[in-house]
């Protein structure tokens, strides 16, 4: 919206100079993790007070997990994310340009994936239940709203002489960044894998005070200097990475993610007074996951979220592995259950993921030099 008046102004002839402040992405990103901070800091105790009244028993909690849980976790309410959903709306609809296709994208996702998580957290509370909608309700409408934000940005994105042709539909890697595969309409379903898989690594990695929030503000804030790098030509053009137009209002978009997440950690560090719920974890799983396709950096978000990758990985492989076997490979999944029942103290797993999180945050920063 800002950025708006600032052309308005600088239309008019005008000089005001708060507003032609403006045109720096710089400052935009750091006033969109300001705003969306204070947004989600503000409604937090009130927020609070309502969401415990209305949801009475709060969170239903598994009944085959921890008993720690059952006792330290129960009545805690959910639904925290809107907390943050709130905070990246305004924080975005502020100061990103309006105008950038891949910023729609990214915010629509996020906000798509925020109602969906906002519907099966209503169904868990209301039915007391563990389980709200079904796995595969879930994924078709995550494919449907992933299928549509991935053919905006194959469609609508803006067209540079300076960009790669046929960069839209382009696979790109790390480190052999001369490699490149185009995928045609392949890379639908390919963009759509990402967002989706995204979204529900970060769901299965939420189930610890702060486990989930803080390696998703470091993703985001990885991401944030690399949609600000892939978005300016003369930075892509140092780091031989591929010019991708428009992506810099990308990281006004992780910013407000960061500032969200700051405000939600607040009330959310141990022990926690609300829980993001599905409102948030899918949300912002899918928010990332857009954003790296928005990008086309889907495959370093397989290293700077290799957190959520293992969480999602320790499912499918205990799954796999007790229907073969009737074993498991686990004392429990996701793979965070399994360190507290080998008798880690939860505080002690939550930082130790947050300093691996951080770690895989900065080999995936380390790529964009690599060759």
């Amino acid at each position: 919206m800002f950025y708006f008046l600032y052309e308005h102004v600088t239309a008019s002839g005008e000089h005001w100079p708060l507003i032609n402040l403006m045109k720096y992405q710089t400052v935009r990103i750091f006033l969109a993790m300001i705003t969306a901070m204070i947004v989600a800091v503000a409604m937090g105790s009130r927020f609070i007070r309502w969401m415990r009244a209305k949801q009475g028993k709060g969170q239903p909690i598994r009944e085959d997990g921890p008993q720690s849980h059952l006792l330290t976790k129960k009545g805690t309410p959910t639904m925290g994310g809107l907390m943050i959903l709130a905070g990246i709306a305004v924080g975005t609809l502020l100061w990103v340009d309006l105008h950038s296709v891949a910023a729609w994208v990214v915010f629509g996702v996020t906000m798509a994936y925020g109602l969906l998580g906002f519907i099966d957290d209503y169904a868990k509370v209301t039915k007391q239940t563990s389980a709200g909608l079904s796995g595969p309700q879930k994924l078709i409408v995550q494919g449907l709203i992933a299928v549509a934000a991935v053919a905006a940005l194959v469609y609508l994105a803006p067209q540079h002489p300076d960009a790669l042709p046929g960069l839209n539909t382009t696979l790109t890697f790390p480190i052999a960044k001369n490699f490149m595969f185009n995928l045609g309409l392949f890379y639908l379903a390919w963009g759509a894998f990402v967002i989706v898989g995204a979204s529900n690594a970060v769901n299965m990695t939420d189930g610890l005070d702060g486990l989930a929030i803080v390696p998703v503000m470091i993703a985001a804030g990885a991401f944030a200097l690399i949609a600000y790098l892939v978005g300016n030509y003369n930075f892509s053009n140092y780091l031989i990475i591929h010019f991708v137009p428009g992506a810099g209002e990308v990281a006004v978009i992780c910013a407000a993610i960061i500032g969200g997440g700051m405000g939600f950690l607040w009330y959310n560090a141990p022990p926690a007074k609300i829980f993001m719920g599905d409102t948030g974890s899918l949300a912002l799983g899918g928010g990332l996951g857009a954003a790296a396709v928005a990008i086309k950096h889907e495959i370093v978000l397989a290293i700077i979220g290799g957190l959520f990758v293992m969480e999602a990985l320790s499912v499918m492989i205990q799954i796999g592995y007790f229907k073969l076997t009737k074993k498991r490979v686990f004392l429990m999944a996701p793979i965070h259950h399994h360190f507290e029942k080998l008798g880690w103290a939860e505080s002690t797993v939550v930082i130790r993921f947050w300093i691996v999180a951080a770690m895989l945050a900065m080999v995936g920063l380390a790529t964009l030099k690599i060759r």
